[in-house]
Parts: C-alpha cells; structure tokens; sequence
C-alpha cells in the first residue's frame, strides 16, 4: 500500500494570495475564524499568562453545565458569604447573608465583573463547599476540554499565584460558550445591568466594542496590574464569526482601539468561499480487486474554506489516501483527505468519501489486478546483466 498525492485531479477555482499578519501591540494573542475555524493570527497564544477577569469565563461555562445537569436553576437563590463579600474591585456590593438568584448572579459576573458573584456561585458547586475547591474542579474540567494551558487558583481571576491561562485556552473556552450554550450567550451582548439602585454607577458593560456597530456580542474585558488590559471578544457579521482574545495591553483606550483593529482586520482581509458542494466528484482513487477499476472521491459536505479577499484562479490542493484500496467499498466511507494550503495561512483538511460502492470483483477480478501487478513489477524492475 503505497500514499498517494493526486493533485492533478483537482480543479479548484480560487488562488489564496498571501495576506500580512496582524502586527498588534498586544503581548499575546489569538484569532480564530469560528464558522471555519481558520486561525488568523497567533501571538505567543499557548504561554500561560496572568488571565484576570476573562477567566470569569470558566466559572460561567461551569454555572452553565451546572444548570443543565439540573444541579442549579436560574431562580435558585444562594447565601452571600463573609468570604464572598471579603473581595473588593469590581463587586456587586453583595452583603453577607444576603440571598441572590442564580441568574442575578450570571449577569453580575458578565455585565459587572463581579468578583463577589463569582464566589457565591463557586462556593455553591465546589465538591468541599469552597472557593479553592471550585477552583480544582475548574482546572480539572479545563483539562477535559482540551485547554492544557490553564490553572486555576480562584474564581474570578483575582491575582494569585498560579492563575495562569494562555489565549488560545480562552479562545477555546468562548467558542465553547457559543456553541454549548446559545441560549444564554446574549447576556454577554448586554451593556447594562443596573443590581442594585444605590450603587447606580456600576451598571455598565465594560466591553468597548459592543456600541460600535461592528458586530460585537461579548465577550468579557480583563484588567489586573499583572496582567494588563485585556479582552476575550467576538464579533458576527452576516454568516461569519470571529473570536479574538488579546492580553497585556497598557491601557484601557488602547484594548479598545487594538480590538476594534482586529475585528475590522479579520472581517475586512479575508472572505468565506465555498470550493466544493457535497458530492463533487474531486479525483479518483485505484481499487484492488474492485469490479470498478477506480471509485470517486467526492466531499460529504460542502467544504468552505477562508482566503484572503485578494484571490486569483487557483488554491494548492491536493488529494491524499493510502491504496490502492481494498474492494468492497461501501459509498461514503471516507477514504481520502483533501489538503488545502492558502498562502498566509494554516493548512485545512478535509475528509473525502467514496461516490458509489464498488463489489468485490471476485476471480476474474483477482486474475487481472494479479496481472497488471505482475505486468507493473516486470516494467519496473531493471533488466538483469548477463552473468559469468
């Protein structure tokens, strides 16, 4: 069994011409085109980095399972803690003893920030009733879900040893949170929260993005001394989305001018394309004792792929498999992969099946593909020298 390229058989109709990186001032970053799950750029996205408040997104993914496992509910109503009202910074101004909805809770830590909302609601799941203890579980179930870059020591994302989580971790974690949880991911779009009527100033979303027309819908702003000004986002615009997150910016005017650059950058210097409809004969693979010498390779879905906007007549592909392969085959069985490869950016993979089945051959099948191996092996073995 050999591995066979058969980008000859190919006929894709676009060029990917290079596009520039994104040069952003940020220390770290991450974006990933979410409807394709193209990455368009990476800025030092795997080093764990102080997280601050954008970690507040593990505890509402966490809240979020809880409520679906049936182990709260929006209107359950949690005691406020000494500990939980002991948190100063951005607060709902919780007392101790007081009683809060679940949902009040949510909106608080995605409207407001507050630290205080966050542990009442991680006292509430932890295994051991504390905030350490949710914050081992938080590690554990980060882990589970592939963010191999993250721990966790609290909560919310108060500075502390060892609270670390790298960008591509909590670009991963916002692509969870729209895809697991739709039904709850318009909170983050909301700009204002009013909690409490005497603590009136502080009702409002502090996502620079979300007033500017531009698509934004979350996701959460992040700012601690450590970890500078940061911000995991996401913007839709007509069928595309992008998830963004950057970290280590120095003020709170530039996260948002660098964010509403990466935005406009992603939406504007790449465009979606459709290169092939599902059943789109691609190429043909060999068939070994097949009653059809050849089977198509067609996609099982339409493959759409992101290039740049400035594209000419032709992508480099090509159609990779193992064969020739064994007859019987049964249609849509996936037997090939097609490669892609736009110039600037990762290579896309996609799986191709068989057209149609193909029956075994039975012995006259097995005489002639017999014969042609033989045939193949005599031309291609060198004639022997005439001995002593």
């Amino acid at each position: 069994m050999i591995r066979i390229l058969a980008a000859a058989a190919l006929a894709i109709p676009l060029t990917a011409m290079s596009v520039d990186a994104f040069d952003t001032r940020a220390a770290a970053a991450y974006v990933i085109d979410h409807t394709t799950g193209t990455v368009l750029l990476n800025k030092n996205a795997d080093e764990p980095l102080p997280p601050a408040s954008m970690s507040k997104l593990m505890t509402l993914y966490m809240a979020f399972e809880a409520i679906e496992r049936g182990q709260l509910s929006m209107t359950d109503e949690l005691v406020v803690s000494a500990h939980a009202n002991s948190f100063g910074g951005s607060t709902l101004f919780l007392k101790t003893g007081e009683r809060v909805s679940v949902e009040d809770l949510i909106r608080g830590i995605i409207v407001l920030s507050g630290n205080d909302a966050c542990v009442v609601i991680a006292e509430a799941l932890s295994p051991d009733g504390t905030e350490g203890g949710f914050a081992r579980l938080m590690t554990r179930r980060a882990q589970e879900m592939g963010m191999t870059n993250s721990t966790f020591a609290n909560s919310s994302g108060w500075p502390a040893a060892g609270h670390l989580m790298s960008m591509r971790d909590l670009g991963l974690l916002a692509q969870r949170l729209l895809t697991d949880y739709p039904e709850y991911y318009p909170m983050f779009a909301e700009t204002e929260f009013l909690f409490d009527a005497n603590e009136s100033a502080n009702r409002f979303n502090r996502n620079p993005l979300l007033k500017l027309g531009i698509g934004a819908d979350g996701l959460k702003t992040g700012h601690t001394q450590e970890a500078g000004y940061g911000l995991t986002g996401s913007a839709k615009q007509g069928e595309r989305r992008v998830v963004f997150v950057l970290s280590g910016m120095d003020s709170a005017d530039a996260r948002a001018q660098e964010s509403e650059a990466i935005v406009n950058w992603a939406f504007r210097q790449f465009a979606q394309r459709t290169l092939a409809t599902s059943g789109q004969r691609l190429a043909v693979a060999e068939v070994w004792e097949g009653a059809e010498p050849q089977v198509g390779l067609v996609p099982a879905e339409d493959i759409s792929v992101l290039i740049p906007v400035l594209a000419g007549k032709e992508v480099a592909a090509e159609v990779v498999y193992t064969g020739p392969i064994q007859a019987p085959i049964v249609a849509g069985t996936p037997l090939a992969e097609l490669v892609l490869q736009p110039e600037g950016l990762p290579e896309q993979r996609f799986a191709l099946v068989a057209e149609t089945d193909v029956a075994h051959g039975g012995f006259l099948a097995k005489v002639s593909t017999a014969a042609l191996s033989l045939i193949k092996t005599v031309r291609d073995t060198p004639e022997a020298e005439d001995g002593v």
